[in-house]
């Protein structure tokens, strides 16, 4: 990795900071981008002398426009691009809030596209590699977290058409499937007083890997130009399970849906469906605040 220039989105916490220090350990250069500038110049800090972040929001293709090209005159390449931003709003689709649902697509789903689109002439020149962060939602559809599902559905079969797209120019794709880990998002979803114990209630999803874990995992995944990084393993063969999935998720649905329906109701009534099913966690709320001001 030594001299490559890595672009992170999301970058601001969890597994795009932690990602993007432990590869300028390696020896690469970071490009931080995300929403909370004090948030990114700490780990630009962390990272060393050559990092640098900037501030811009996904779902804004002149603000992530304006980024990239700067990145790139500031360094003279993009020799891999990590397209991370990502936000998780829970609540059933029925009762949640509309603009939260359709916020949740436009960051975690359009804003990757919006990535690929601005930083894939860059990646040709370098002929280099794009990581694309789905999910283990993109395969397991918990309850709940429709939005969320449906998004990172969108990014894996985004990935896939890419890697077959670009292949034969020397860009390879990849695509990132991962459970829950522990972040501030999944401690934002475990804090909801409703959905928090939906999650803890499903035998895949109870279990929270630590972050370590999950970055290890990311950086071999990029330095070997991986075209799937998964964590934790055995995500890699539930995918051919994956016809079964569905059917097994609506039988454990019958047993705690109704009564999370019942309390989701009660809860939207108390406090309202956009507090109620605003997206998790610190770099949620950044989000929901960035949304709010446009």
């Amino acid at each position: 990795m030594a001299g490559k220039v890595v672009l992170i989105t999301g970058a601001s916490r969890g597994i795009g900071a932690a990602v993007a220090r432990k590869l300028a350990s390696e020896g690469a250069t970071p490009a931080l981008v995300g929403l909370e500038p004090d948030e990114l110049k700490k780990v630009a800090e962390d990272c060393g002398p050559d990092a640098g972040w900037w501030e811009a929001d996904v779902t804004d293709l002149e603000s992530l426009r304006t980024a990239v090209e700067a990145i790139a005159e500031r360094y003279g390449r993009i020799d891999v691009v990590m397209a991370n931003a990502g936000i998780a709003a829970p609540g059933f689709t029925r009762s949640m809030d509309p603009a939260v649902w359709e916020r949740v697509l436009d960051v975690d789903l359009y804003g990757v596209w919006r990535t690929v689109h601005l930083t894939l002439p860059h990646l040709l020149e370098s002929k280099g590699y794009l990581l694309l962060v789905s999910s283990l939602a993109a395969v397991v559809h918990i309850p709940g977290l429709a939005s969320y599902n449906v998004a990172k559905a969108g990014v894996e079969a985004m990935g896939n058409t890419l890697r077959a797209e670009l292949k034969h120019l020397g860009v390879d794709v990849g695509v990132a499937h991962m459970t829950f880990v522990d972040t501030d998002m999944v401690r934002g979803v475990d804090e909801h007083p409703v959905f928090g114990r939906v999650r803890t209630g499903i035998p895949l999803a109870s279990r929270v890997y630590p972050l370590d874990f999950a970055v290890d995992k990311f950086v071999q995944g990029i330095k070997k130009r991986s075209r799937v990084v998964h964590v934790p393993g055995w995500i890699g063969p539930m995918k051919i399970f994956r016809s079964l999935i569905p059917h097994l998720v609506e039988l454990g649905a019958r047993f705690n849906v109704p009564k999370a329906d019942r309390a989701a109701l009660a809860d939207i009534e108390a406090r309202g469906a956009a507090e109620s099913s605003r997206a998790s966690g610190a770099g949620g709320r950044a989000d929901s605040e960035k949304a709010t001001r446009r």
